[in-house]
């Protein structure tokens, strides 16, 4: 089992006046965090595709790039790459850099992207969400199984014998499609005979089991060798020393970020009560100390058989150093009972 952390490199916030800190301290932040992440023996960080003030990684890979050279084992990908709206040429040519300057250790995580700020800052149509993702999957696939491409498409100009380097030095970059529980995408990613990453923010953890299934039987059903077929869980969560402080800690920052996407949305934040429920047991809020979520990373494996578990801990601005105690115990306490219970992680 593969442990890891993912952030959308969220600004601090003063403790003194309450007002946000700087974007560039932000991202500095980020690149501690990856650090640290790799020093305790986590397998993944992820950057989530982000623009707004408050979570600014708007470029995960120059990040990520920074971070390959002062890391040595950790995977680094994104989490997700809103490719509906990016250019998937140089979405490979930026991610097979990092991973010739990782040594192999870049990955991509597709997804549609559940905050839509791009959209318009890149200057595409909503209405276009679904056909933007399907032609764009399309071109990084192909762009992936072959360095001279030829291709049409409705939203870009179309290639002709282009050729697309740098190339991996493994031959091909994995490339997980990302999803928050539509079945048509689990079917997508099993026929295609891509790994998928869930992304389970709300209810119980155990219902993207349904899912899980619906994705092998699709790969399954499309002959994919099932050293292809892999499956991501991407929760909230926070380990601290104390389980019921952890909670009470997490709480705060958790509600803030629920009751600013409210204001946006236009739903009511979730009470108290509805936290405590999806912070314990089968939620889908790995919060507390690290047995306890060791214990129920290993039993949700048993009902979806992931073979990946990362974390978002910094949510509505958890100070720095909290974030680095809760990565720090996740690679150094939780992960060991995880390897203990399941064994260690293979590439």
């Amino acid at each position: 089992m593969e442990l890891g952390v993912y952030s959308f490199g969220d600004v601090q916030k003063d403790p003194v006046t309450g007002k946000l800190g700087s974007t560039a301290q932000a991202t500095r932040n980020l690149l501690e965090a990856i650090q640290l992440a790799d020093q305790v023996g986590l397998d993944y960080f992820g950057i989530g595709e982000h623009h707004t003030y408050e979570m600014p990684a708007s470029a995960a890979t120059v990040v990520l790039g920074a971070a390959a050279s002062t890391t040595k084992n950790i995977k680094l990908g994104s989490a997700v790459t809103v490719l509906s709206t990016d250019d998937p040429v140089r979405v490979y040519q930026q991610f097979a850099t990092l991973d010739a300057l990782s040594n192999g250790r870049a990955e991509i995580t597709a997804g549609r992207g559940s905050s839509t700020e791009s959209f318009p800052l890149f200057g595409h149509s909503l209405n276009d969400y679904d056909e933007l993702y399907a032609e764009k999957l399309d071109l990084l696939l192909k762009i992936n199984e072959s360095e001279s491409i030829t291709w049409s498409g409705k939203f870009r100009p179309a290639l002709n014998e282009a050729l697309i380097v740098p190339r991996p030095e493994n031959g091909s970059l994995p490339i997980w499609l990302a999803t928050g529980g539509n079945p048509h995408s689990s079917v997508r990613a099993g026929l295609l005979g891509l790994p998928i990453s869930y992304a389970i923010i709300g209810g119980q953890a155990s219902r993207f089991a349904p899912l899980a299934d619906l994705y092998r039987r699709a790969a399954a059903q499309a002959n994919i060798p099932e050293a292809q077929i892999k499956v991501s869980v991407a929760s909230p969560g926070f380990v601290g020393d104390d389980a019921a402080q952890a909670k009470e800690r997490f709480w705060t920052h958790w509600h803030a970020v629920m009751e600013s996407l409210g204001k946006i949305r236009g739903f009511a934040p979730p009470p108290r009560h509805h936290y405590d429920k999806e912070a314990s047991g089968g939620g889908a809020l790995f919060v507390g100390a690290p047995e306890e979520i060791a214990e129920r990373i290993v039993t949700l494996h048993k009902s979806i058989g992931h073979m990946r578990q990362f974390l978002q801990m910094d949510v509505g601005q958890l100070p720095q150093k909290e974030f680095l105690r809760s990565i720090e115990l996740l690679g150094t306490r939780v992960k060991p009972l995880v390897d203990a219970e399941l064994g260690a992680a293979r590439s």
